[in-house]
């Protein structure tokens, strides 16, 4: 059996996972339908950069073992993630390196889940910008509208599901890099909690618990499927989160109580926003209203430039010694025009960077993050907007000049709201609740208690049921 493209769209991961245990479809033939449907789309939007679909289907074809997912495709973000057997260039051309020699631990956690890895997702170079559009790759495109931003810095995977070529894709997040992609493109991105994912074995805790990984998806109970998967501290975490007792998807079964949730239809500044978003925003408090929720006007109380400043000058400097890594294991340093001006300014900034710096800005994010947490003694969930605009044109957020400062300025006027929430390791998550006049989606954004990635769950299913998305498809021509 093959399935129509309308019968393929029609799933999501767990629906695909369901036809295969029935016996409806092969997992073969569902592989071979998903590259079948990247090889048609992927010319439009440019999100697919490396194919592995010869291994993948040889995979299938050996394993003798019938996993949850066998079959489900999957394609992971090139960024940070080994998977065995592909390259890894985190969107640089100062990589050229052979394939991996083993999957990092989520990766092995979804391929013995059954998911097959097809290939690799458009990341900006090094996750550095909320806009995919490495020089190395080229541009990824917004399948509702092809002269916008995919959103970044998982635009490859954003675009890739939000264009048909499968239901989720992995995503990465250190300052709103799965919810920004998320609300360009329509679809459900959670950042979970610090350290409910594993980093290892390749990574100690990403810069300090500021890095997470997981998934973009068209629903709810695909990111919880995930999830389950993926979710527990492997060998040596230096953090741990114990996953809810029966999972995440059960507990999306189980309507969570009367929450107390804060809303922010402004910038954290105070500034005003795309009339746009707030209109999303004080829709959704609404909605969250009339479903039984105390909803209230009111923000965390700490300094956001204090916060969001010290958080990115923590990553940037870790650059610097990173790529310092990474020549020594190539044998030779950066030549003139491998990195992009943008990249290179900010290596060159954490070269450049003392001790006392890099402790001192870690020390103040984590003082406001004591600050802003105090918000959640008296708040279950937090709801904004997940961007200040909706997805502008390709070529918003340009890295060709090493303005670091004015970069950075344009990409925090964009997407005010996430970053915090790496800082405090909170989960949060982006939910495709309205569309703009001409047709681009617009994500809100809601984060919750540290630990309680389950209640946030539980709240977006209830969400999703009261006022469901997942049937909206761009029209790619």
């Amino acid at each position: 059996m093959t399935l129509s493209t309308a019968e393929y769209e029609a799933q999501d991961a767990t629906g695909l996972a369901g036809l295969v245990r029935s016996g409806q479809i092969s997992p073969r033939e569902l592989a071979e339908t998903a590259i079948a449907r990247i090889e048609a789309v992927n010319p439009l939007v440019n999100a697919v950069i490396l194919k592995a679909y010869d291994q993948a289907l040889a995979e299938i074809d050996a394993r003798t073992d019938r996993p949850a997912f066998l079959g489900v495709p999957y394609l992971v973000k090139d960024l940070h993630t080994p998977v065995r057997g592909l390259p890894l260039t985190n969107g640089s051309r100062m990589f050229v390196d052979p394939p991996a020699p083993f999957d990092s631990t989520l990766i092995a956690r979804l391929r013995a889940a059954g998911f097959v890895m097809l290939g690799r997702t458009n990341s900006p170079e090094f996750g550095l910008s909320a806009s995919t559009e490495p020089h190395r790759y080229g541009a990824t495109s917004n399948p509702w509208n092809r002269d916008h931003m995919a959103g970044g810095s998982s635009g490859g995977s954003g675009a890739a599901v939000a264009s048909g070529m499968l239901p989720a894709a992995h995503a990465t997040d250190s300052g709103g890099s799965i919810r920004i992609p998320a609300s360009c493109n329509g679809l459900v991105g959670l950042k979970p909690t610090r350290g409910l994912n594993p980093y290892g074995p390749h990574r100690g805790d990403a810069a300090h618990g500021i890095s997470h990984e997981h998934a973009v998806s068209r629903t709810v109970r695909d990111s919880a499927a995930i999830l389950d998967v993926t979710a527990g501290p492997d060998v040596g975490a230096p953090y741990f989160v114990r996953p809810p007792e029966g999972g995440y998807v059960a507990a999306l079964a189980r309507p969570p109580k009367r929450l107390r949730i804060g809303f922010w239809s402004k910038s954290l500044l105070d500034e005003a926003i795309d009339p746009e978003c707030v209109a999303a925003v004080t829709n959704a408090a609404r909605l969250l209203e009339d479903l039984g929720h105390s909803v209230e006007e009111k923000r965390p109380d700490f300094d956001w430039n204090v916060l969001v400043g010290a958080q990115f000058n923590v990553l940037m400097t870790g650059l610097g010694p990173m790529v310092a890594m990474m020549e020594r294991q190539r044998g030779r340093p950066l030549a003139e025009g491998e990195l992009e001006p943008q990249t290179a300014a900010v290596v060159a900034r954490g070269r450049e960077a003392s001790l006392e710096y890099y402790l001192g800005n870690l020390m103040r994010m984590q003082l406001e993050v004591r600050r802003m947490a105090a918000f959640f003694e008296e708040f279950d969930i937090f709801l904004t907007p997940t961007m200040a605009m909706k997805p502008p044109r390709l070529g918003h957020l340009p890295t060709d000049d090493g303005d670091v400062e004015g970069f950075l300025a344009k990409l925090f006027a964009l997407a005010p709201y996430a970053a915090p929430f790496n800082a405090s390791g909170q989960p949060a998550i982006s939910l495709p609740l309205h569309w703009s006049a001409d047709g681009l989606p617009i994500g809100v954004h809601l984060a919750g208690r540290y630990g309680e990635d389950a209640t946030l769950l539980a709240l977006a299913a209830q969400i999703e049921q009261a006022q469901p998305w997942a049937h909206r498809r761009p029209q790619l021509g």
